[in-house]
C-alpha cells in the first residue's frame, strides 16, 4: 500500500507562465551534487556561461535538509523559479551509473509536465568514460517525462576535464543551433543558498 505524497501548491501551466512577470531566469542551473560548490557546480556554470550566463543557480546541497519537507516554502519557490525559466542546465555527478538521489528528490517536486515550455540540458560528470551514456539513459528521460524539451544530446564530462574549455567546445558547436535564442542577460544573478 502506497503512502500518498503531501500535496504541494500546483505549478502554473506553460501557457499561464508565458509573458508572466515572474519569469525572471533566462538560464537556470540546478546542481544535484551533495557537496556544495563542487566540480559539478563549476561545470554547470561553465556551460551556463556558454549560454550567456546563469540568472538562477540552485545548489541543492544548500537545501538538502528541506528537500523531503513538502511544506518547505523555499524549495517550493525554487521549483516555481526553475519551472519559469527559459533554459535549465540540470547537472549531477554520476552515482551508481545514474544521477543522485538529491537531484531526484528535487525533481520529484515537479508535477507531470511541470517543466513544460522549458528547454533542459542534461549534464553529468563522472570519473570514467564507462558511464558516458548515463546522461542519455537516465537524466534525459526524466527531464522529458517532466515535460521539458531536450533538443540536444546530454553532455557527459570527465571529472578530470571539467575545467577545460575544450571539454565543452565540441558539444556546444553542435548543440548551439538546436537551443533557443535567449534574450539579453539581466544584470543580477540569484544564487540559492540556505
Amino acid at each position: 500500500m502506497s503512502t500518498p505524497q503531501p500535496s504541494s501548491p500546483p505549478l502554473r501551466s506553460p501557457e499561464q507562465r508565458r509573458g508572466d512577470p515572474v519569469v525572471s531566469a533566462r538560464v537556470a542551473v540546478v546542481v544535484g551534487n551533495p557537496k556544495p560548490r563542487s566540480r559539478t557546480y563549476e561545470s554547470a556554470l561553465i556551460l551556463a556561461d556558454r549560454l550567456g550566463g546563469a540568472d538562477l543557480v540552485v545548489d541543492l546541497a544548500d537545501h538538502a535538509s528541506e528537500l523531503f519537507d513538502w511544506g518547505a516554502p523555499r524549495v517550493t519557490e525554487l521549483v516555481e523559479e526553475v519551472a519559469s525559466s527559459l533554459v535549465v542546465v540540470v547537472a549531477s555527478p554520476t552515482y551508481k551509473a545514474t544521477y543522485t538521489g538529491l537531484l531526484k528528490a528535487f525533481l520529484d517536486r515537479f508535477p507531470h509536465q511541470g517543466l513544460g515550455g522549458v528547454t533542459a540540458i542534461p549534464l553529468m560528470l563522472g570519473a570514467s568514460p564507462v558511464h558516458a551514456l548515463a546522461t542519455e539513459h537516465g537524466l534525459r528521460p526524466l527531464l522529458v517525462e517532466l515535460g521539458a524539451s531536450v533538443p540536444t544530446r546530454g553532455l557527459y564530462v570527465l571529472d578530470s576535464e571539467h575545467d577545460r574549455p575544450e571539454t565543452y567546445d565540441a558539444w556546444f558547436a553542435t548543440a548551439q543551433q538546436l537551443l533557443p535564442t535567449l534574450p539579453a542577460p539581466t544584470p543580477s544573478l540569484e544564487v540559492s543558498s540556505a
